[in-house]
């Protein structure tokens, strides 16, 4: 960038992961790079897919067929065509062994189009896949589109690059810092500012400096406990309930937690209200179910409790009524409350004799793969991200799958409804199903549920109708005009 940052809005993170974007993850910060720079074939939009690279497409009965129409005259920042082809390209990368990588988890994205027949005919892409997948498009709305020219400097490990087809043309990479302009052929319309900065700053309170001093013109991630207006010197304070689900995974493979009475027993011995309160004042909501109230076939019936009678009733049933000891394990980081978290609830759980072991683990990354490789005590802090309702019963829940986050757990009926709902393309009759299959899990849980965290962000002036997607992610498209004359 030039020293002229005039249209130039500078946008601070806690996190400035550029990474390749056909690994998958959900962390917001990361998926706002991909969204400057990258298309995708469908958007998710008030609940709904709306089209995007696909101008439209099509489904088959048996949720196995798909059709895709590419809009026309379409071209990647380095002047490439991005056609069916092209598209068909970055799919088959994303299915490759090797990528689809998120935190103790490999090949995401494999199991869903790694069997699949993927063929291009001009601005027609047909995806044929091994298993009937009615959610694909939960898939594809990070299916981000690369330009091809750069896969292989990608595969090679390099980070400092990106081509798509996205509303802003990456810049600059230095240290601490991504700039982009504005794509003046991008399809979708002009984004409202003209250039972007984004800038490293770990510091939550120094973020929130920045946006005050008109240093920077957005902050992610400010303090969302802190109390104060939503509106503050020319700032405006933006705040929702994450779709993040934050829950303790429980063993259900071995163990006091492998019999259903014990499992909910806990469930039925919180007070998650209590507990917020305790933990994140005022800066969450009770899970309702196991997704969040956004989730695509959510239920809407609260986890039943607190009953500490009953809860003390069937552990005497399953032969725990002197109590028992429970091993936790539990990170320092992600969530970042976990510690207080488990002390709060250990508080709670006590009044029923349960009583925690907890092995802390200050290794993120690692407590990762030790969860994927199924080696945890009774339970452990976790969280539950992926915005689709598919894919948390289908990698999570489905003992068939036995993915990188079960641990355990089995339940028929469970699993009926999802083979039902994955070969359902109506999408009321989909979500009819989903929503029993979480009735269910409520009965005989698999995890102990807990809350969605709350997240705050600012940007510089009045916004009061300023909203974010249903996944919490600012796609810097959708953004008001936020710079003036930023300040360097």
């Amino acid at each position: 960038m030039t020293s002229d940052l005039s249209g130039v809005a500078t946008i601070a993170l806690p996190r400035l992961p550029l990474g390749d974007p056909h690994d998958c993850t959900d962390a917001n910060d990361e998926l706002s790079l991909y969204l400057a720079f990258y298309d995708t074939l469908v958007k998710r939009r008030n609940g709904h897919y709306v089209p995007h690279l696909a101008r439209s497409w099509r489904v088959g009965e048996d949720a196995r067929s798909w059709t895709f129409e590419l809009r026309p005259g379409i071209r990647f920042h380095d002047g490439a065509t991005c056609d069916a082809a092209a598209v068909a390209a970055s799919l088959r990368r994303m299915a490759r062994e090797d990528k689809g990588y998120t935190l103790g988890s490999p090949a995401v994205w494999r199991q869903y189009l790694g069997d699949a027949e993927i063929d291009a005919d001009g601005l027609t892409l047909r995806i044929h896949l091994g298993a009937p997948v009615a959610d694909l498009l939960d898939v594809l709305v990070q299916g981000f589109i690369v330009a091809p020219s750069i896969f292989e400097r990608l595969d090679s490990g390099e980070r400092a690059l990106a081509c798509g087809t996205g509303p802003y043309i990456a810049e600059t990479f230095a240290t601490g810092l991504v700039g982009a302009r504005r794509n003046p052929d991008w399809f979708a319309g002009q984004p409202a500012n003209a250039g972007l900065r984004f800038v490293l700053e770990p510091d939550t309170g120094t973020r929130l400096a920045m946006l005050l001093d008109g240093r920077a013109q957005l902050a992610n991630t400010l303090d969302p406990t802190a109390d104060g207006p939503s509106c503050i010197d020319g700032v405006t304070l933006h705040r929702f309930a994450a779709p993040v689900a934050i829950i303790y995974l429980l063993n259900a493979a071995k163990g006091p937690l492998a019999d259903a009475r014990v499992r909910l027993a806990l469930s039925l011995a919180v007070d998650r209200e209590a507990l917020i309160g305790a933990v994140l004042p005022g800066a969450a909501d009770p899970l309702q179910g196991f997704v969040s109230p956004r989730h695509f076939g959510a239920g809407t019936r609260p986890a039943d409790g607190p009953d500490l009678a009953r809860a003390k009733t069937l552990l005497a049933e399953a032969g725990h009524g002197n109590g028992l000891t429970l091993g936790l394990d539990c990170p320092t980081r992600l969530p970042d409350e976990a510690e207080r978290l488990t002390a709060a609830l250990g508080a709670q759980l006590a009044r029923i004799g349960i009583r925690f072991d907890v092995h802390l683990h200050p290794d993120r990354e690692a407590y990762a793969h030790m969860v994927r490789r199924k080696e945890i005590r009774d339970l452990c802090v976790f969280d539950s991200s992926p915005m689709s309702t598919f894919r948390v019963l289908h990698e999570k829940i489905d003992s068939r799958i036995a993915g990188a986050w079960w641990q355990g757990y089995r339940n028929q009926v469970v699993e009926e409804l999802i083979d039902i709902g994955r070969g359902a393309t109506d999408d009321a009759a989909r979500a009819c199903r989903y929503r029993a299959a979480y009735e269910e899990l409520q009965r005989d849980p698999p995890w102990l549920t807990l809350y969605n965290p709350h997240r705050v962000i600012g940007l510089a002036g009045d916004h009061p109708d300023f909203t974010l997607p249903d996944d919490g992610v600012i796609d810097v498209a959708d953004l008001p005009l936020l710079a003036r004359q930023a300040a360097i």
